[in-house]
């Protein structure tokens, strides 16, 4: 399998370094985490790994002060999440005068997971979230495989649509029956594949506990459990209201999405690129696979959705700089001015929008709104303070 150069995130991992004695290096399984720390290891001659997946990982952590302590130069450890106490044990290794060991920790759980992260290291550890190629990363030329197949790098490099289908069930499959419960879930796996496949029905809705209980013959509480863990594995997303000071009753619920959408398809049964076309969540699924490229843009960007009970809406609010910047996604080629987006304008007070799209005009729809591609969308973000480097269109 050929790899795909990731400077950009080479580059950030390296900068918390240099700000930190312990970058953590969190994002779902199978994004590519161990391949970027063996790429910056060869850069930090002497690394030292600790892959905790295996037992021999774990046993030479038994004793944790004493491995760690005598070590010196770049120390990597993955999979951490299967160790949590370790982060108590980096405080004082991170307090040492003249840092003789830098730490990059890996894991596959968020922070809200692997309790103690935050706590136990305030003010000595830097976050860096990854997730699977982007646009950037996969080139512009190829956004419908990107689509399609999703970023985890095996789905997204696979030879065959049938063999990136084929990676995709396995790492459902493994990730229910096997990471789910090192992390010390007891739910059944097929449960929650049942909640999985459920919330894929829901993807870019207003999300509604009572009803997603109801569909599944589950409490509210089991809901929220399901969700919490689906969220800090980084398989979900819930973007979240906003509520601006007005007269009108506004959406109070977050929004449910996949984070990526090659698991996206396979729960909805989608193969290639025409099973995608005739499908009724295409649009849900642009959405999503859109706004996921968009937010990793702006990671100085506070992100929401605005929705108002009379059906006004924005798909996605950025707060960054003192600006807000209002996106709408449309699966079509030259999207047009819509009355829901003028309503978001004037009741947001929105410094400019975008209605992104597939296609590859760039026009203007109104005064501070313009149609514009997905690949040139993301280069005005890198280009307004968003970290990317420009993306050549198709």
């Amino acid at each position: 399998m050929k790899s795909v150069p990731r400077p950009r995130r080479v580059a950030l991992i390296e900068e918390v370094l240099r700000r930190s004695p312990v970058c953590a290096l969190f994002g779902p399984r199978q994004s590519g985490k161990t391949t970027l720390a063996r790429e910056i290891a060869a850069h930090h001659p002497g690394t030292t790994f600790f892959d905790l997946e295996t037992a021999a990982g774990r046993e030479a952590l038994e004793q944790p002060e004493l491995a760690l302590g005598p070590l010196r130069g770049l120390v990597v450890i993955d999979e951490i999440q299967r160790l949590p106490r370790l982060f108590e044990t980096l405080r004082p290794l991170a307090d040492r005068g003249g840092a003789p060991a830098r730490f990059l920790v890996l894991g596959s759980a968020s922070p809200t997971v692997v309790r103690g992260v935050s706590e136990s290291l305030a003010g000595r550890i830097g976050f860096v979230d990854l997730t699977g190629f982007d646009l950037e990363e996969a080139g512009a030329d190829r956004w419908r495989d990107l689509w399609i197949r999703g970023g985890f790098p095996p789905s997204f490099l696979a030879r065959s649509v049938a063999d990136s289908l084929e990676w995709r069930r396995d790492f459902l499959r493994t990730f229910l029956e096997r990471d789910l419960p090192a992390l010390g879930v007891r739910t059944p796996a097929e449960a929650l594949r049942r909640f999985w496949t459920m919330l894929a029905h829901y993807h870019g809705q207003t999300l509604n506990v009572a009803e997603l209980g109801r569909g599944l013959g589950i409490r509210a509480e089991t809901v929220r459990r399901h969700l919490d863990l689906l969220v800090g594995t980084y398989a979900v997303r819930l973007l979240p209201p906003w509520h601006e000071n007005l007269s009108k009753r506004q959406v109070r619920a977050p929004k449910v999405y996949l984070r990526d959408s090659g698991i996206l398809h396979l729960l909805h049964g989608i193969g290639g690129w025409e099973g995608l076309l005739g499908h009724p969540k295409r649009g849900a699924s642009w959405e999503g696979f859109a706004l996921e490229q968009v937010i990793g843009s702006r990671r100085d960007a506070d992100a929401y959705f605005w929705a108002t009970h009379g059906g006004a809406e924005l798909d996605l609010l950025l707060l960054a700089g003192g600006r807000r910047i209002g996106v709408e996604f449309k699966f079509a080629d030259a999207p047009s001015m819509t009355r829901s987006l003028h309503a978001a304008m004037e009741d947001l007070r929105l410094d400019e929008a975008w209605l992104v799209h597939p296609g590859t005009g760039r026009y203007r729809v109104h005064e501070k709104a313009e149609a514009i591609p997905l690949a040139e969308a993301l280069v005005v973000l890198g280009e307004d303070g968003g970290g990317r480097r420009p993306v050549r269109g198709p």
